[in-house]
């Protein structure tokens, strides 16, 4: 059987989805910060993707001035998904990780330039063995700020894979959309099973967070 590229679902062939929210409990596995808000005053979010988000989801708590993440389903059109549904491919959701951070000790620019800099954002629907357009990279932005930097990041970025002759950037950029927490068990899972899968790998070059982030 031969492989058949990703395509992304439309809105009238998606899946419906729920009405009720996925319940999560208790503190981040690692911070134990809450993982749900209200947050504290002064914090901002982020929200990314860049493949499974086991792996990427631990990227970023481990990044001094982290309040907190959680992972959940975003950019799609299914409320309330499922990791089953979507799995399917037909929710549109990408696997994002939802990041608190304190701007007085790491920017946003920082954590774009951390982001494009842990995976490969040219691969389109896949991301290393994970093929779908579940693991599509991509960033969603709360405000006009956050759109200039993640745009300028990526402008940044695709010059040095340019230079390396590599691929160009594949990554989505746009207003974030709601964000749905995935299931508890997701949640830190690296933490929960250390030995656990992680198919995340950079190009081996750095985004160089000077060149973009006051500009």
């Amino acid at each position: 059987m031969g492989w058949s590229k990703p395509e992304m679902v439309t809105a009238e062939d998606a899946l419906v989805g729920s009405s009720e929210p996925m319940v999560v409990r208790g503190v981040h596995a690692s911070l134990g910060t809450a993982l749900v808000g209200p947050f504290p005053e002064g914090m901002e979010i982020a929200y990314l993707a860049l493949g499974c988000f086991w792996g990427a989801e631990r990227i970023f708590y481990e990044q001094a001035g982290v309040f907190t993440t959680a992972v959940g389903y975003q950019g799609g059109f299914t409320p309330h998904p499922s990791y089953e549904q979507v799995c399917t491919g037909r929710t549109g959701h990408t696997e994002a990780v939802m990041v608190v951070f304190d701007p007085s000790i790491v920017s946003y620019a920082e954590l774009i330039s951390l982001t494009f800099e842990s995976h490969d954002p040219t691969q389109g629907y896949r991301q290393g063995n994970d093929v779908g357009t579940q693991y599509r990279s991509a960033i969603y932005t709360t405000s006009d700020e956050q759109l200039r930097v993640a745009i300028a990041g990526a402008q940044a970025f695709q010059a040095q894979l340019t230079q390396a002759g590599l691929g160009t950037i594949t990554t989505e950029i746009r207003p974030a959309t709601p964000f749905f927490y995935a299931e508890e068990y997701h949640q830190q899972y690296l933490v929960k099973v250390p030995n656990g899968y992680c198919g995340l790998g950079g190009t081996g070059l750095s985004c160089p967070v000077g060149l973009f982030a006051s500009h």
